[in-house]
């Protein structure tokens, strides 16, 4: 359903509101995957994988969407109040979508390239800014590991600083909620919904073994993108 109201790129990443600019916006739908759901077994089971997509990432575009329609609704009578209320919905559901969308992207089966180290210009910056692609999964590993509660873990670009960083953000917080400079590579679902029915409480089972199916060619080419 097209809407005639847009929160910019940069709202809906930050949840800071409204953008002054008013145009045309179409909520949006569940992306189809590129495997099936049992084709990451035996690193991610074909069951969670059915239930993260079909049930969560759904979850969040319904809300998302619903949040959008109540957004329009609410500008077109003026009413204040309910469109700043309605940015913690926004924010947490369309961060949902936003991040899943990158996660997706960011796996792929073993016979089809999964697990295999990235190589080019961003296997040159891993080892520059980490040491080495074995330090860099210590340290995604670590500091997922360490997440209270739900959220990410992430690798990102700082393209002003043209620097790897290695982020956590809560709950659904896309990577630029901790900075408009940060542009996320490779995102990694620390929420127990993406690893509880096979792993139960074990999260860091879940994050070794999550990187024999790590498909880096979307964080190869985002950052070749980024840094031509």
């Amino acid at each position: 359903m097209a809407l005639r109201t847009l929160i910019t790129r940069r709202s809906l990443g930050l949840g800071l509101g409204v953008s002054q600019s008013v145009r045309g916006l179409q909520t949006v739908s569940l992306p189809d995957l590129p495997y099936d759901y049992g084709a990451l077994e035996p690193a991610i089971s074909g069951e969670i994988m059915k239930l993260h997509h079909q049930k969560h990432h759904q979850t969040y575009i319904t809300n998302y969407n619903k949040a959008l329609e109540q957004l329009h609704e609410a500008m077109e009578k003026g009413d204040s109040s309910t469109v700043v209320k309605l940015q913690g919905a926004i924010k947490f559901n369309g961060g949902g979508h936003v991040n899943h969308s990158i996660f997706w992207k960011n796996l792929t089966p073993v016979h089809e390239g999964g697990g295999e180290p990235p190589k080019g210009s961003l296997g040159w910056a891993i080892d520059t800014h980490f040491g080495s692609m074995e330090a860099l999964v210590a340290k995604i590993n670590s500091e997922g590991a360490a997440v209270q509660g739900s959220g990410w873990v992430w690798l990102g670009l700082d393209k002003q600083l043209k620097k790897l960083v290695v982020e956590t953000t809560a709950n659904q917080d896309p990577l630029v909620t901790k900075g408009p400079n940060l542009v996320p590579l490779l995102g990694i679902d620390v929420w127990e919904h993406a690893y509880y029915l096979q792993y139960k409480n074990v999260r860091p089972d879940y994050l070794k073994n999550i990187w024999k199916v790590i498909d880096w060619k979307y964080a190869s080419e985002v950052y070749e993108k980024e840094c031509p």
